[in-house]
């Protein structure tokens, strides 16, 4: 047989793919392994961390991992030694059904280094299958007038495995009138057929059973059987014969189940039964099986269940005519099924780096995203973009895999969130897209120092004020998040007036509250200037600073000082000289007062608040100035007693008074010769007095009555006495009787004052000064020139004129 002839070659054919194989890796630089399927799990594969130049424990550093499309992973990644391993059992067959060569791309992404690296593993064949024949029983109907030499074609097997694992070999039981030939395909298959070697007879020998044995060349080596009954049969001698030996549709993947594709046709030239022809499958795969059906009356093949273009492109099966007379006819159906734009593209997020700082640089990888479509040609060609109006753009990487970069530099604080839309739409008629949303986050970095609203404040406290009181609020803003957004004030130190300015106000780091710490004086500082800086929390931190001015608000806390008049250190009073020849607003004096305070609180204004004689002074509203407010006449008092008082315009009003006297009359002299008729200014307060003063006084009133009474009595025996006297020209002569006054019969001498004068140059301000009294060794009284009482003598006035003049004449003297 030819079956060793063609285990060299196929051996021959398999070195050759292999040596193949290995120089076009070579040729592709990428990393390939090999592994034998069905492997227990975590079985080594490869050393990842020596192909990719990282050191084991970089793995986990780099975020080296597997990626995929979403479907089962078949392998898996140990960060500890950085090698490949399986993740479960792989079978060949299920991956890669009878390809010479099983090749599994997968990817790994190293995040760190933002690289996508491409390798390729092999799966190896292992002898795990037996070759199998799609029923286990045969039955086979030859007529007895079949010449020798006849061929009769025979059930397959099918063995998944591959190269010498696959099938190799077929072998008949032994058998007189059968024999087993192997025929092999342009595809390298191999065909048993049963030929017929020494003529049957039916009644010799009904029934022949034979046994057919497939084995592979696998070690173990691996074999099924199928047991034929040839039942032999009367003549028959025209077989059907197919219009076509080879029948070929296209019929698109989305046609309905139930769909007609096409019928075969088989024809045979006997008449009667022997001529009836009935259809059936000869030869499909278990998985073509339940998706076509075959009328066995009409040959019509149908679709049974919907197809699938990325299942299955194309099916191959054979139709078998036979007529009852169990002659046998066969063509080939190929049935290929066209690719319908009906799966739209998938986009998978393999890595995303959110949050990202927004100082990356442009150009950065934030994510990587992989794109297939299921589809074939135009209807898999997928392309993909994202808005023009965002800062990221996608660029192509291997395979199917795009990277996400940005492409200008972003900024938190106006746009803290992306949400990206990648749409991925496909080539075909009509073009199917899906749309995936990433959500990009943008990490924040210290890149705005704080910022006040304004350039600059001013702030109000009137003075007075309570210590630790509130004075002003400044407020910053800084556009960052977290720590860096974190805003802590502080005032900058300085030195206000010798005091440093943190003896005055301090501020609350986290409100930016301003306190004062002592209370201010308007009338000593009227403001402060401060410079508040604001700084965050960021590192490295960042500030900015604002200008603040404290003006200090006056209160009315100042009473009204008067500069002029004011009154000698030695306790004498002043006088202010009025001739009584003054017409209407002469000027007399001019009150002159000042108020520490400010403002309206400062604003003085004038007015009489008493006078001795009401009317005849008036005093100026807001200059102060005493003038006369009608002529002088004979009559007014020598003495006049003025009460000013002067009062601020503060809330409550604040005043202080002055009392001024003055004195009318027309010369220094005049004012001298009157000097003693100036008494003390009355109490303004003697108009509060209670009624028990009152009541007091009428008393002394009336006691004062009987007084004088008695003294009128005693006077006008006096006189009668003095006359008698003077008729005598007895006594004191010469001696004025007003200059001493005798009780019961005694005479004492009168104490006598001695006036200093100070004049002016200005006649018309003159003051007189009345120290304290002073005794002196005199017998001239000024007092008893003004003092005309009733009880004493009357006295010439010429001659206290005279008295007077010799009293200036001595106080001159003395001063001298």
């Amino acid at each position: 047989m030819a079956a060793p002839k063609n285990y060299r070659k196929r051996g021959r054919l398999v070195l050759l793919c292999v040596l193949m194989g290995t120089l076009w890796e070579i040729g592709r630089g990428q990393i390939h392994y090999s592994v034998p399927e069905e492997s227990d799990k975590g079985s080594f594969v490869g050393n990842i961390s020596k192909d990719l130049n990282l050191e084991s424990q970089e793995l986990a550093k780099h975020g080296v991992r597997i990626i995929s499309r979403g479907r089962t992973q078949l392998f898996a990644l140990n960060r500890k030694t950085g090698s490949l391993l399986t993740a479960g059992r792989i079978d060949r067959e299920e991956l890669c059904a009878q390809s010479t060569q099983c090749l599994v791309n997968i990817n790994i992404l190293a995040e760190g280094r933002g690289k996508l690296f491409g390798i390729e593993v092999e799966i190896t064949d292992i002898n795990d299958n037996n070759p199998k024949f799609q029923t286990e029983n045969l039955e086979m109907k030859i007529n007895e007038i079949a010449a020798p030499g006849t061929r009769y074609p025979l059930p397959e097997a099918v063995d998944p495995d591959v190269g010498m694992n696959s099938l190799q070999s077929y072998q008949l039981s032994p058998s007189h009138h059968f024999s087993l030939d192997v025929q092999t395909g342009d595809d390298r298959t191999l065909h048993p057929e049963l030929v017929l070697e020494q003529a049957l007879d039916r009644e010799e020998e009904a029934a022949h059973h034979l046994v057919l044995i497939a084995s592979d060349g696998g070690e173990p080596r691996r074999s099924s059987t199928v047991h034929i009954h040839v039942t032999v049969l009367d003549t028959n001698d025209n077989a059907p014969v197919f219009a076509l030996p080879i029948y070929r549709v296209q019929v698109p993947e989305n046609v309905p189940p139930g769909t007609r594709l096409l019928t075969v046709s088989a024809s045979d030239p006997d008449e009667g039964a022997n001529g009836e022809v009935a259809y059936r499958f000869w030869k499909i795969s278990e998985k073509q099986s339940p998706l076509f059906q075959l009328n066995e009356n009409t040959g019509e093949i149908s679709t049974a269940e919907s197809l699938d273009y990325e299942e299955c492109a194309f099916y191959e099966m054979e139709i078998q005519a036979e007529d009852v007379g169990a002659l046998l006819g066969r063509t080939k159906v190929l049935i290929s099924v066209e690719d319908v734009n009906d799966n739209r593209p998938e986009v998978i997020i393999t890595s995303l780096f959110s949050p990202v700082l927004e100082n990356t640089l442009p150009g950065t990888v934030v994510a990587f995203l992989n794109v297939h479509d299921r589809d074939s040609g135009k209807n898999g060609q997928v392309v993909c973009n994202t808005p023009p109006n965002l800062p990221f753009q996608l660029e192509k990487s291997i395979d199917n895999y795009y990277r996400l970069v940005t492409y200008n530099y972003l900024d938190r604080e106006k746009i803290s969130m992306y949400n990206i839309t990648v749409m991925a739409s496909d080539l075909g008629t009509p073009s199917l897209s899906t749309e995936t949303h990433i959500t990009l986050y943008v990490a924040d970095i210290n890149d705005n120092p704080p910022t006040f609203p304004h350039v600059s404040y001013s702030a109000y406290i009137p003075e007075n004020n309570p210590r630790g009181a509130s004075v002003f609020t400044v407020m910053a803003h800084d556009p960052d998040s977290g720590k860096n957004a974190q805003v802590t004030y502080s005032v900058t130190e300085d030195i206000i007036m010798g005091s440093p300015l943190s003896s005055y106000v301090s501020i609350n780091s986290d409100t930016g509250i301003l306190y004062a710490l002592c209370s201010f004086d308007y009338e000593h500082i009227q403001d402060l200037q401060l410079l508040v800086t604001a700084s965050d929390g960021g590192d490295p931190s960042l500030s900015s600073n604002v200008s603040l001015i404290l003006f200090v608000l006056d209160q009315n806390d100042n009473t009204p000082e008067i500069l002029y008049p004011t009154f000698p250190t030695d306790g004498s009073t002043g006088v202010e000289l009025a001739p009584r020849s003054a017409e209407p607003g002469y000027l007399v004096t001019k009150v002159v007062a000042v108020d520490r305070d400010s403002g309206q609180n400062a604003w003085l204004a004038y007015r009489l608040l008493k006078a001795s004689e009401p009317g005849l002074f008036a005093v100026g509203l807001h200059t102060g100035e005493v003038r006369t407010a009608r002529a002088l006449l004979d009559r007014d008092a020598l003495k006049q007693s003025l009460v000013v008082a002067v009062q601020d315009h503060g809330q409550p009003p604040l005043s202080a008074t002055v009392t001024l006297t003055v004195a009318v009359a027309d010369s220094i002299p005049d004012v001298l010769a009157d000097l003693g008729s100036i008494g003390t200014p009355a109490d303004p307060d003697d108009a509060d007095l209670t009624l028990y003063l009152v009541v007091a006084v009428a008393a002394v009133s009336c006691v004062f009555l009987a007084f004088v009474i008695v003294l009128l009595a005693l006077r006008l025996r006096r006189w009668h006495a003095s006359r008698v006297l003077q008729a005598s020209g007895g006594g004191l002569v010469g001696v004025p009787a007003s200059h001493f006054v005798g009780v019961d019969g005694v005479r004492a001498f009168l104490q006598t004052y001695s006036h200093e004068v100070s004049l002016t140059a200005d006649s018309r301000k003159s003051h007189v000064i009345f120290p304290q009294p002073n005794y002196v060794d005199t017998l001239i009284s000024l007092e008893s020139c003004e003092k005309n009482d009733s009880l004493l003598t009357s006295v010439d006035f010429r001659q206290c004129k005279d008295e007077a003049a010799s009293v200036q004449r001595y106080s001159r003297e003395k001063v001298d």
